[in-house]
């Protein structure tokens, strides 16, 4: 089930993070932690928050399923009224983000220059509606299965801002022109998103090419289209048949953006505490969220039709969850005993070596060691929040099959108020905030699975959660007496000071890894199950 699939959108999915952390590594080389390093960290992140936040997780809740009910001529009008739609939200947050510039600057970026961070507004408003654009385009693409113009489309950007950030590192980077400096880097992501649109484009009228049938023209006969339903739609469309309403679209959007809003909040509330820390405290995360997205949310994404089947076989009048189903609590046991290893195991890395992969990933050009020291330190904290990220990626993909996504999405909220109140009350230290976010997170997790009631919990496979666990917190312990006894020589270096025991840190750091994976494959009998399936 899990090892057979997705190995095209994993390869795809894996080659964008790659060169994502690639992106993030010239940043770090080209401005180092400065003011400008926080100005590059929040203008090239800002857009596709967003639309992360107000589309591309809500697009596919809702329109996925509605589009697989309609013919392809009526998924073109459905997509250009949510287009419409779409592009006047942009004009209207880009609006608000060009008059409430100063604002809303002061709040995401309290500890830089008014006039660099004004910038990063200016820009972000500029490639907002390209933004929102691409969210719906890569979630048509998604409907049509081209993986490859799916997870491709970030290619573009990536490489096009790439280019940016090596010619800023090599013609002086944050030692120039601040303003010029924002204004190059603004120039090329609003290209970067309109090369990602272009490539979108080409690849959905690639796609949509097979389905269109030829139109043989005889006498006054002609041959229908495939789409033939829908040939004769009005130009200007009313609501499409069936879509769901403002609410769903709300309840999708929330639980879809406030995951993403957690970190991202933390993030500003870090940049109070001065000029970088933004960008340290961005860079940290940057060390979590590569095995979040690749293991953990992949292993959730691989299992949902496995659930959703299961649970479609076995729901009844009497018990619709259909929890109680040996093929759903199988399927359950099976994925969550996959993210937890694999939570385990990248924990298990991040802690041994987070020095050394710090120095490796952002230990150029401009980097400062003091703020690398940093980003090792508050990754080695952040890693322990994977595993309650992995509980509580199962916990809501069951949760979504079942249709009781509100519980997550408040839970979230609780989490997001307790976030805003701890930085009201002046938490703003990385590391702190790392640690508030893993006990946030387990907070999630905890309600998420308490919502799904005892039946649920059941299927928690212990014994395939306690071997990982028990190694992973031994090789904790190992490491805090390498640290201890190591003193500076154990610590991030720069790339040009890296020597052997850095790179004997990372050759640990991967066998730790590899410990914890080979001691649960002969410790639990459910992992090896759902790598066999």
């Amino acid at each position: 089930m899990f090892f057979k699939a997705g190995v095209l959108s994993f390869a795809l999915l894996l080659a964008s993070r790659v060169l994502g952390l690639v992106r993030e590594s010239a940043q770090a080389a080209a401005f180092g932690a400065s003011g400008l390093g926080d100005v590059a960290v929040l203008m090239l992140s800002l857009p596709d928050w967003l639309a992360g936040v107000l589309s591309s997780g809500a697009l596919a809740y809702v329109l996925l399923p509605h589009w697989a009910r309609e013919t392809p001529a009526q998924q073109d009008a459905t997509q250009k009224w949510v287009q419409r739609r779409l592009l006047w939200l942009a004009a209207a947050l880009a609006l608000l983000l060009w008059l409430a510039q100063g604002s809303l600057a002061a709040w995401l970026l309290p500890g830089v220059a008014p006039q660099l961070r004004n910038a990063a507004l200016v820009w972000s408003a500029l490639a907002l509606p390209a933004a929102l654009l691409a969210g719906l385009w890569g979630t048509r693409l998604q409907h049509e299965c081209d993986f490859v113009g799916l997870y491709s489309a970030n290619l573009v950007v990536n490489a096009v801002v790439i280019a940016a950030l090596l010619l800023l590192a090599r013609e002086g980077g944050a030692q120039g022109v601040p303003q010029g400096v924002s204004n190059l880097l603004g120039a090329s992501l609003l290209a970067a998103m309109l090369l990602r649109l272009a490539w979108q484009g080409w690849r959905l009228h690639r796609a949509r090419m097979p389905k269109r049938a030829p139109v043989a023209a005889s006498g006054p006969a002609l041959v229908a289209a495939v789409d033939e339903p829908a040939a004769h739609l009005p130009p200007t469309l009313p609501k499409p048949v069936g879509l769901p309403g403002w609410h769903s679209w709300l309840w999708a959007a929330l639980a879809a953006g406030l995951p993403l809003t957690l970190p991202f909040v933390a993030r500003s509330l870090a940049s109070a505490a001065g000029a970088g820390t933004l960008a340290v405290f961005n860079y940290a995360w940057k060390l979590v969220e590569l095995p979040l997205v690749l293991a953990i949310q992949l292993v959730a994404a691989l299992a949902f039709p496995a659930i959703a089947r299961a649970h479609a076989q076995a729901a009844t009048p009497e018990v619709p969850d259909g929890l109680h189903s040996p093929a759903m609590a199988q399927a359950v046991r099976s994925s969550l005993a996959l993210a937890w290893t694999l939570a385990c195991a990248a924990a298990a890395a991040l802690v041994v070596g987070a020095p050394a992969l710090a120095s490796l990933l952002f230990g150029w050009g401009r980097m400062q060691s003091g703020a690398l020291a940093q980003v090792a330190a508050w990754g080695a904290t952040g890693a322990w929040g994977l595993l309650p990220q992995a509980l509580a990626a199962v916990a809501l993909t069951v949760l979504a099959t079942l249709g009781r996504l509100r519980l997550a999405v408040w839970a979230y909220a609780l989490a997001l108020a307790v976030l805003l109140l701890a930085g009201a009350a002046g938490l703003h230290q990385g590391r702190a905030l790392m640690g508030l976010l893993n006990i946030l997170f387990c907070g999630v997790a905890l309600a998420a699975w308490w919502g799904l009631g005892p039946v649920a919990r059941q299927c928690l496979p212990v014994r395939a959660m306690l071997v990982p666990l028990a190694v992973l917190l031994a090789l904790a312990c190992a490491a805090q007496w390498w640290a201890a006894a190591m003193g500076d020589l154990g610590r991030a270096a720069l790339v040009r000071d890296f020597g052997r025991n850095q790179a004997f840190m990372l050759v640990c750091s991967a066998w730790s890894a590899i410990l914890v994976i080979v001691a649960s494959w002969f410790g639990a009998p459910q992992l090896r199950e759902a790598l066999r399936s």
